[in-house]
């Protein structure tokens, strides 16, 4: 099992950079940030973007994977967001995973002025999205029109550092992105369903995992080259709320399959209220063991 680490693009970059170096001094796998224009209760609250901020991360860092969780079509072209995944993996010597999603219906959704979508339009969107994405990072020239996105002659060059792209992560919890996954990821994550009740949210979990497994055999692909992400604060209790409780986190998504699980680094507020301190006694408790 990995574990993974969120740390939000909420600081500048003074109180930042001391986070990503101890997620890496720590011994975390990955550590990932939101790519959103604002979120949820924080969207009135300080807030900087994805790429620059990965890109500042992957400066101070060198064996830490780094990603998005999880970039948003709701505002991203693929033509102009390969020139950036192409730059950030450059930068980061293909430490870059890319954690993609559908697009919500919040503040992403609706701060642009454009209408907002259904959830079959989202889907539809979010499969152009990742097929011409991926046709830009893998092919020397790309001429596209779709109902979402055009591209015309959209070069590849110089290309990723990682071959033959960057590594997607796809978010998936319905059928037709999972199947997207299955064709196109090097990873699935899920949140699993929304629920207020813990065992509710887990069996949740357990069902979504065993659903993606029939999708991957469907879809012809190896299990065991597909890595299964869990974002384990997507249930009702925060993971890091104390050293045993993440050890249980982490002990009931290894029984379901999932290779690789993420948590937030602690806020001083909700949401991901928690001690620093925490972090600390998992990363010299728990992250050994693994």
């Amino acid at each position: 099992m990995r574990v993974g680490i969120v740390i939000l693009p909420e600081h500048r970059w003074w109180a930042a950079e001391p986070l990503w170096r101890m997620a890496e001094e720590y011994g975390f796998a990955h550590a990932w940030t939101y790519d959103h224009l604002g979120w949820r209760s924080l969207v009135d609250k300080p807030w900087f973007d994805a790429v620059p901020t990965l890109t500042a991360a992957a400066t101070v860092t060198s064996t830490i994977r780094l990603g998005t969780l999880v970039a948003s079509p709701n505002f991203r072209h693929p033509a102009h967001f390969a020139r950036e995944l192409t730059a950030l993996d450059d930068i980061a010597d293909g430490r870059l995973t890319l954690g993609i999603g559908a697009g919500g219906v919040g503040f992403d959704a609706h701060v642009l002025g454009r209408p907002e979508l259904t959830a079959g339009q989202r889907v539809d969107r979010f499969t152009e999205f990742v097929e011409l994405l991926d046709q830009i990072l893998t092919r020397d020239c790309t001429d596209h029109s779709g109902e979402y996105y055009t591209a015309v002659q959209a070069h590849r060059a110089p290309g990723c550092v990682q071959l033959p792209r960057v590594p997607f992560v796809v978010a998936a919890n319905g059928p037709r992105s999972m199947r997207l996954a299955a064709r196109y990821g090097q990873g699935w994550v899920t949140t699993g369903r929304e629920a207020d009740d813990p065992e509710a949210w887990w069996r949740s979990v357990g069902e979504l995992s065993l659903r993606f497994a029939e999708v991957l055999a469907e879809q012809g692909r190896d299990p065991a080259k597909v890595d299964r992400y869990l974002q384990v604060d997507a249930g009702p209790v925060y993971s890091m709320s104390s050293v045993d409780h993440f050890r249980d986190v982490v002990g009931r998504a290894t029984e379901l399959g999932f290779t690789d699980v993420i948590t937030h680094w602690p806020r001083a507020d909700e949401p991901y209220a928690g001690k620093e301190s925490t972090v600390e006694e998992i990363a010299s408790e728990v992250l050994p063991e693994l």
